[in-house]
């Protein structure tokens, strides 16, 4: 695995499936393409996934998520 990859992985973001509420606004407001439709629940690529790093201040599902704590840092 390059070492690139393994900073995005460390560095992406993930969808609590329990508390989303398939709203998709995520989705629309990821400058990435990262987030996508996987069975009953949105995902995020981790290979995609920047948090946003140069182009917004904060992560933009987490900005845009109605849902508080939804959008949350992988571990």
């Amino acid at each position: 695995m390059s070492q690139n990859r393994r900073k995005r992985q460390t560095m992406a973001y993930k969808i609590l499936a329990s508390q989303c509420t398939q709203c998709g606004a995520c989705e629309f407001e990821c400058p990435n393409g990262a987030i996508s439709m996987k069975g009953d629940t949105y995902k995020i690529d981790p290979a995609a996934c920047t948090e946003c790093a140069g182009q917004f201040d904060e992560p933009q599902c987490d900005a845009v998520c109605p849902v508080p704590g939804t959008c949350v840092k992988a571990a």
